[in-house]
C-alpha cells in the first residue's frame, strides 16, 4: 500500500480545494490552469466544472460520505463480541480455554449472521477491539498453589545445599598501609 493510500482522507480538505477550484472556474481560469494551481488533474477539474454547471457550486461540490463500505459489525455489536470474547470459549460451547481467529470467526456467524475470513477476523480484534495475540499460560489446571506454596517454603530449603563459610580466600583484598 502507498503511503498516500494508507492515509484518511481529509474530506474537509478535498471539499475545500473544489470550492477553490470553483472560484478559479469563475474568474475565467481554464480548466488546464485551474488544475495547476490546485495540484489535480484535469480530468478531476472537467468533473467538477460538470457538476457546477449541473447542479450549481453548493450542492455540486460538498464533500462525499463516508469512504468505503459500510461495517457489517457496529458497535453494538463489537461490544457484544467483546463480552462474549471476555467470557471464554468454554461459554461459547468450545472445550478448551483458548481463542483462534478460526473460532471467533464461527462465533461471528452464529451470533451475527456475518462470515469472516479469519484475516479480517484479526483485524477487528486488533483495530477495533485493541486486543492484541496472547500465548497461553502453561499451567495444569489441576495445579494446587497450597501445596505449591507449602513446598516451596518448607521443603526447598531442606534441600538446598547450605553454603559453607570459607577462610579467607587466596586473593583477597586489603587495604595496603
Amino acid at each position: 500500500m502507498s503511503p498516500r493510500a494508507a492515509k484518511r482522507r481529509d474530506f474537509d480538505q478535498l471539499e475545500r480545494r473544489r470550492r477553490q477550484a470553483a472560484k478559479l472556474l469563475d474568474r475565467g481560469f481554464s480548466q488546464a490552469e485551474v488544475a495547476r494551481r490546485t495540484k489535480v488533474s484535469r480530468e478531476s477539474v472537467r468533473r467538477w466544472a460538470n457538476r457546477i454547471a449541473a447542479s450549481g457550486a453548493a450542492e455540486g461540490l460538498k464533500k462525499a460520505g463516508r469512504a468505503g463500505r459500510t461495517a457489517r459489525l457496529g458497535p453494538a455489536e463489537l461490544e457484544k463480541l467483546e463480552q462474549m470474547l471476555l467470557a471464554g470459549p468454554e461459554k461459547s460451547g468450545f472445550p478448551n480455554g483458548l481463542w483462534t481467529l478460526d473460532r471467533i470467526a464461527e462465533v461471528v456467524r452464529k451470533q451475527f449472521g456475518v462470515k469472516y475470513h479469519r484475516g479480517h477476523v484479526w483485524w477487528i480484534l486488533r483495530r477495533k477491539l485493541g486486543w492484541s495475540c496472547q500465548r497461553p499460560v502453561g499451567r495444569a489446571r489441576e495445579r494446587n498453589e497450597a501445596a505449591i506454596a507449602d513446598w516451596q517454603e518448607n521443603i526447598w530449603p531442606a534441600l538446598k545445599k547450605k553454603l559453607k563459610k570459607k577462610a579467607g580466600s587466596s586473593s583477597s583484598w586489603t587495604k595496603a598501609g
